[in-house]
């Protein structure tokens, strides 16, 4: 199972699973990412942090410490 960070600029994919936990995990759902949700990589930073992702037609910033935490599937 590959993790939000793995995946490129440009390419959607489907949140499987959160491994975040307490106020982390409430921050996540409540910008929509829960299980079946399409997400597309828009940029990423000029360092390569944070990504700019869209998700339900919202663009979210995410660090790769937190992106790492989403489990993705195409």
């Amino acid at each position: 199972m590959k993790k939000l960070t793995d995946i490129s600029v440009g390419t959607h994919t489907t949140v499987c699973e959160l491994k975040a936990s307490d106020l982390l995990r409430e921050r996540m759902l409540a910008l929509g990412l829960t299980k079946g949700a399409r997400v597309e990589v828009i940029r990423k930073g000029p360092s390569g942090d944070p990504t700019v992702y869209g998700i339900r037609g919202a663009m979210i910033a995410l660090r790769k410490e937190e992106a790492a935490l989403i489990s993705v599937t195409d």
